[in-house]
């Protein structure tokens, strides 16, 4: 199955794209789609735990996903 990730701040100046095409097992789980993002250039950094959005929902790492899903990561954000 197809997702597509969406990359923000930081995230997309590492990958040099604001969004990627994942092709994942018809079973997989965000956390599959982090780990395939994690062997792509640039990516090997992301966090053991990322915040993440499904279907501009917060999801957990552990949620199924299906065909189509859009998948954001959002990057830490420091204030002051």
């Amino acid at each position: 199955m197809r997702v597509t990730i969406l990359l923000f701040a930081v995230y997309r100046e590492l990958a040099d794209a604001s969004s990627l095409d994942l092709e994942l097992p018809a079973d997989a789980t965000v956390r599959e789609a982090v780990d395939r993002l994690r062997s792509l250039p640039g990516l090997a950094c992301l966090p053991a735990e990322p915040t993440v959005a499904v279907n501009r929902e917060y999801a957990s790492l552990e949620r199924d996903l299906k065909a189509g899903d859009e998948i954001a990561l959002i990057p830490a954000v420091a204030g002051g």
